[in-house]
């Protein structure tokens, strides 16, 4: 068991994506062909079709990383979509609001202290499996499922955390 923790836009980023939002529904197109696409158009980006609800609630809810005990804070750098390195993680982290996965808020500082310092001393899944050799599956690549470390943290090799 453990605990996953989000990054949240802010109030006043919700409020203009809520303006956008409306602005986007005021001027729906109502045809046939838009009711029967369920109100969706054309992504710019790509090959996708998007509702402004979609781009209402893009990037709303951005999984940090997770804490279990026994284990070093494990973060999720999203391929480093949001963030690549300690400085640009904690811009990211103070530009919005921070919950866990019971929706309990903590100010951007208190996520950052307790993250930097869970279970400092804990496993990563590097020496887990050198000093627990017993506990590896012979048919599964570790190689391909190792952590790595960006600026002394730890970084899941998987974007999906459960």
């Amino acid at each position: 068991m453990g605990t996953n923790y989000y990054r949240i836009p802010t109030e006043a980023e919700l409020l203009e994506r809520k303006a956008r939002l409306e602005k986007m529904v005021a001027e729906l197109d109502l045809s046939p062909l838009s009711v029967s696409q369920g109100f969706t158009y054309d992504n710019p980006d790509g090959f996708d079709r998007y509702s402004p609800w979609d781009f209402f609630t893009q990037d709303c809810e951005v999984h940090l990383g997770k804490r279990s005990g026994g284990w070093k804070f494990c973060w999720n750098f999203h391929k480093n979509k949001y963030y690549s390195d300690k400085a640009t993680l904690e811009a990211f982290v103070r530009s919005g609001r921070i919950i866990n996965e019971y929706g309990e808020e903590l100010t951007p500082d208190e996520f950052l202290e307790m993250a930097y310092n869970w279970c400092t001393d804990g496993w990563d899944s590097q020496t887990y499996y050198k000093e627990r050799p017993q506990d590896r599956v012979h048919w599964i690549d570790y190689s391909k499922h190792q952590d790595t470390f960006v600026d002394g943290l730890r970084i899941s090799s998987s974007t999906d955390f459960s």
